[in-house]
């Protein structure tokens, strides 16, 4: 056993610098020094539905980035000294259909999570990377590519696989139409990695106050949805929309996005949804989801991000300041995504 510092969940409010257990280093895996890491809306939700139970403890964070400190016997792919990026998922069954796949976000006996999951092996809980140190089977790392910004990369692997996920399978690329609902940490990567990729790319939000970054992030249009005349217009005009709207809200008005046998994917709420069937009917529309992505994918985005030199827009604060980048991410107060530095826990 190892331990290392971080911020653990005291209740439903804060954050609490702390002593965080680690396990001791397996034959494969690799201990990371982490450097940044981002703060996801998950992150959010579950420090304010944490309840405290005794013998649990909770530490958020799954998008970081790092530095190799100590490889395992096994281990044949990582130095020490090697950028590294770890997303949310650190394990998987690696037997089932979709891990076979290269989809182990998929896993049918559920993938391990960076935080809030656990252990396949010693069914302990895993504990995330609001921390210095993270202890991770080498499999589920990946080389940081040369020339990517490790605090700017850190959410390429959450926000941004989540979205590169649908639009890879949706086969978004030149002559596509893509519209993106809600321009946030997901929302503003969509655009990024829409527009790289060759489409037509419009951003639908519900006022004018983004309508500069969203031209500034690369996209072609900007749609009002609270404009009924401007919706209008633009009814039935996109091969792909994606969804990053992280609240319940009516999937009908973006259904009627949707061209004929186009996709809405839902990906920012994971909640229950209520559709109209006519919504679909009407254009042989499709509504999908998607969530992370498997190895091969965050390989590929990570490719992709280095070549187009695309990393997320972000706010660094120091670890210490994470109580204030909660609220703030509560309050939508960011453009685009909050990154912890952690070097203020050495």
């Amino acid at each position: 056993m190892r331990t290392t510092v971080g911020w653990y969940a005291a209740d439903a409010a804060t954050l609490q610098r702390a002593i965080v257990p680690r396990r001791a280093l397996r034959p494969d895996d690799i201990a990371v020094r982490v450097d940044y890491c981002g703060v996801c809306h998950t992150d959010l939700h579950a420090v304010r539905g944490y309840r405290g139970e005794p013998g649990s403890m909770l530490v958020p964070g799954h998008e970081f980035t790092g530095v190799v400190t100590e490889v395992g016997s096994d281990v044949a792919g990582f130095e020490i000294g090697d950028p590294v990026a770890v997303g949310n998922i650190v394990d998987s069954c690696g037997d089932c259909a979709m891990c076979r796949a290269g989809q182990e976000n998929f896993c049918r006996e559920f993938p391990t999570l960076t935080y809030g999951g656990t252990d396949r092996r010693d069914g302990a809980a895993t504990l995330g990377a609001y921390s210095r140190e993270y202890l991770v089977r080498d499999r589920f790392a990946y080389h940081l590519p040369d020339g990517l910004d490790p605090a700017g990369a850190a959410p390429l692997l959450c926000a941004g696989i989540t979205v590169w996920e649908p639009l890879r399978a949706l086969g978004v690329g030149p002559g596509t139409r893509v519209a993106v609902a809600g321009l946030g940490g997901l929302g503003h990567l969509a655009v990024k990695l829409a527009v790289a990729l060759g489409a037509e790319t419009a951003v639908v939000s519900r006022s004018r106050d983004k309508a500069a970054d969203a031209h500034r992030l690369g996209a072609h249009a900007f749609l009002v949805s609270t404009d009924d005349a401007e919706m209008n217009t633009a009814r039935d005009s996109f091969d792909v929309v994606i969804d990053t709207i992280s609240v319940p809200h009516d999937l009908g008005p973006n259904l009627r996005l949707v061209a004929l046998d186009g996709t809405l994917s839902q990906v920012g709420y994971l909640g229950p949804v209520t559709v109209q069937t006519s919504d679909l009917l009407i254009g042989r529309k499709k509504l999908g989801s998607a969530g992370s992505g498997g190895r091969p994918a965050t390989t590929a985005l990570l490719d992709f991000c280095a070549r187009h030199s695309i990393t997320a827009d972000i706010e660094i604060l120091p670890s210490a300041r994470v109580n204030e980048a909660l609220d703030r991410l509560e309050r939508n107060d960011v453009r685009y995504r909050f990154v912890l530095d952690l070097s203020d826990l050495d």
